[in-house]
């Protein structure tokens, strides 16, 4: 499918079965969102957004970072995080001189052709499963499948070279979206703000190049087509959802059982038959309604203290949709301050846990109870949301 709708046009959504259960309410307002319009993008067109320092954060992942005395930002630290980003950066930037930064701006393009003899396949549930396996072969900590949803299909994507917009292209025929998970290591994530648990989340970022590329072409050697997918394309995190992989938090990210919102996710478009998941409530917005650690510990104030809303906080903002939406423009102004991601609401979360852990887990069956402000007070008396210096993630 090749979207020629008219840039900016609104495709009037069509309630999927699953959204209730998932917690996904759109309204009138509803536009499919221009990517044009995603902060990032809006750092290099955008004078409200683009600054010295924000240039001056985008040249610190290549080798032009500015370290400084505060712990966290030393060079080796800067070192680690960018090195951790090099195997995404070699595949965002191979289609740099053509306007395409893969995986970020532009799908990621397939290495593999599609074989011309489709393998049959008569029972989608199995080959959900199948796949699902190869997936963590690969190395996906974990693997949701859903329908293919146009709404969440940016209305255009952009051209790096200018800016400009373009249409988002797709194979005709589409049917699902192959969601994987990729774990962001919780000692890293603990240092946070730092350039060093940046390294956290470089690491996924190239993991799951590598993985999303790998099971695509798995896909396309079966006869089927598959479109290789990280931040690009389409938001995910509505995918993510209603491939049962977790539930939408306050903090802007995915709470799953397995890890909290420690993970990033990638995805694949593809008209493989496979069967799908269902969206899993486990309580986690219940915890949310009642929590605002995140809010509270927001060193510019960016995340919402109130309930969900369509409330449009800024030209980042997706229009009609009802959630808990962050101020983007000034959660990037302290990214650029710090020249570093910012991760402070990922860490101070009460599900920031390893979920290994026996105890860890008793919170958690806790939280997702009627007990929920019990455990609540649990985790503020056990200090957990503590910061770790990073001389003492260093030190091992």
């Amino acid at each position: 499918m090749t979207d020629t709708s008219p840039i900016g046009h609104n495709n009037p959504p069509k309630a999927a079965a699953s959204d209730a259960m998932a917690g996904i309410k759109t309204t009138s307002a509803f536009e499919r969102f221009r990517q044009r319009n995603d902060v990032f993008s809006r750092a290099f067109w955008d004078d409200r957004v683009r600054s010295k320092q924000s240039d001056a954060f985008f040249a610190s992942y290549r080798v032009d970072a500015k370290p400084r005395k505060g712990e966290g930002f030393q060079p080796k630290d800067f070192a680690l995080r960018n090195a951790a980003w090099l195997i995404s950066d070699v595949i965002s930037n191979r289609g740099g001189a053509e306007g395409r930064r893969e995986g970020f701006q532009s799908p990621i393009q397939p290495d593999t052709p599609v074989a011309s003899a489709p393998v049959e396949i008569d029972d989608p549930a199995r080959m959900a499963t199948e796949v699902k396996r190869i997936a963590k072969f690969f190395g996906a900590d974990l693997c949701g499948i859903t329908e293919y949803d146009e709404r969440w299909i940016y209305a255009s994507q952009v051209d790096t070279r200018d800016f400009s917009e373009t249409p988002v292209e797709m194979p005709e025929g589409m049917t699902s979206v192959i969601v994987l998970g990729h774990q962001m290591d919780l000692p890293l994530v603990q240092t946070y703000p730092s350039a060093l648990a940046g390294a956290a989340t470089g690491r996924e970022y190239s993991h799951e190049a590598a993985i999303v590329m790998q099971l695509a072409a798995y896909i396309r050697n079966l006869g089927y087509q598959a479109v290789p997918s990280m931040n690009d394309t389409g938001l995910v995190i509505p995918y993510a959802i209603k491939a049962g992989l977790g539930e939408y938090a306050r903090n802007q990210v995915v709470i799953t059982p397995e890890f909290g919102p420690r993970l990033r996710f990638s995805k694949i478009f593809t008209n493989l038959p496979v069967g799908h998941d269902v969206p899993r409530p486990l309580g986690v917005k219940q915890v949310c309604d009642i929590c605002t650690r995140c809010a509270d510990a927001c060193p510019v104030k960016a995340l919402p203290f109130g309930a969900p809303s369509d409330e449009v906080t800024s030209q980042s903002s997706i229009k009609g949709v009802v959630k808990w939406t962050s101020d983007a423009e000034k959660c990037f102004s302290y990214w650029a301050k710090l020249a570093s991601d910012c991760g402070i609401c990922l860490r101070v979360c009460p599900f920031n846990r390893d979920f290994t852990k026996w105890h860890n887990r008793a919170w958690l069956k806790l939280a997702l109870s009627p007990l929920r402000k019990l455990a609540l007070w649990l985790d503020d008396k056990s200090g957990r949301a503590k910061r770790l210096k990073p001389r003492d993630w260093w030190a091992g």
